[in-house]
C-alpha cells in the first residue's frame, strides 16, 4: 500500500488541531503546520484539517523530509483529517520561518512598445496598459486597474481562506471596487499639485452564506486588516528602483 493511501484508525485522536481550511501545502499549509506543531510535545499527534485533495498526495512527502511520522488519513463530510507524529529530531521551524520572512516576491516587465508592457513572475505573464486610460475599451487593462484588481483579489481569497479555516461554507462572493486618483495630471506631467496615486478607494463585499452577519461582518475585518496588499497601500512602503543605463 502506499503511504499515501494509508486510512488512520478510528481509534486515532488527539486534541492538538490544525486547521487547514482549503489551503493546499504549496500555499501556506505547511507554515501553519510548523506553526502547530510547535506546541506539540515530542511524540504526540497532529491530526490535520483540510479540503484540499492534493494534501493527501503532498502531506507525507514532506513528514518524510521532516522525519515526522505520518499515521495516515480519514475523510468526514466536511473535510479531511491527517495524522502526523512529531518526531523526536530537532524540528527546523527557525530556518522555514526565516525563509517565508526574508522572502522576496519577483517580477520583471517589458516593454512591448508604443502604450504597452508585458509582465512576467512564475510561470505567468498579462499584457498592461497605459495607467491613464479613459476609454471605454483598450488592448490591456491599464497599471491602476490592476491595483483595484490585486486589492479585491486579496482581500476575495483571505476571506474565503478564513472562512474555510473556520468551516463556514461560502455560496458566491464578489467585490467591486473603485478608486479616485488625487491628481492625474501629475502623471501626465502638465501639472505639478497633488500628486498621481489613488487618494481613495471603497467598494463592497457581496457574499452569501448561512452563517451569522456578525461571523461574517468579523470575519470581513480580519481580513482587512492582514491582507497583504490592503497593507501595502496603506502602510508606509519603502520603494527604490534604481536605473541601469545598457
Amino acid at each position: 500500500m502506499r503511504e499515501e493511501d494509508l486510512i488512520a484508525p478510528d481509534s486515532l485522536q488527539t486534541p492538538h488541531i490544525c486547521e487547514g481550511g482549503n489551503l493546499d501545502c504549496g500555499s501556506g499549509l505547511l507554515l501553519l503546520i510548523r506553526k502547530s506543531m510547535e506546541q506539540v510535545p515530542d511524540g504526540e499527534v497532529l491530526e490535520i484539517r483540510s479540503t484540499e485533495i492534493s494534501v493527501k498526495e503532498d502531506l507525507p512527502a514532506w513528514c518524510r523530509m521532516t522525519k515526522n511520522p505520518y499515521l495516515g488519513w480519514r475523510s468526514v463530510p466536511e473535510f479531511n483529517r491527517y495524522f502526523v507524529q512529531r518526531g523526536e529530531d530537532e524540528q527546523d521551524t527557525d530556518i522555514a520561518f526565516k525563509q517565508a520572512r526574508d522572502y522576496r516576491w519577483q517580477t520583471r516587465i517589458h516593454w512591448d512598445g508604443g502604450l504597452q508592457v508585458k509582465v512576467f513572475c512564475r510561470n505567468h505573464s498579462w499584457s498592461v496598459g497605459q495607467p491613464a486610460s479613459f476609454d471605454v475599451r483598450d488592448a490591456a487593462p491599464s497599471a491602476v486597474e490592476y491595483v483595484l484588481g490585486a486589492l479585491g483579489s486579496c482581500l476575495a481569497m483571505g476571506f474565503q481562506i478564513r472562512a474555510s479555516q473556520q468551516k463556514i461554507e461560502i455560496d458566491e462572493l464578489e467585490i467591486s471596487l473603485s478608486g479616485q486618483i488625487d491628481n492625474i495630471f501629475v502623471f501626465l506631467g502638465t501639472e505639478k499639485e497633488g500628486h498621481s496615486g489613488f487618494k481613495e478607494i471603497s467598494g463592497t463585499l457581496y457574499v452569501s452564506s448561512d452563517a451569522d452577519d456578525e461571523v461574517l461582518e468579523k470575519l470581513w475585518q480580519e481580513t482587512l486588516t492582514a491582507s497583504p496588499v490592503t497593507n501595502t497601500l496603506t502602510q508606509d512602503t519603502s520603494i527604490s528602483v534604481d536605473i541601469r543605463i545598457i
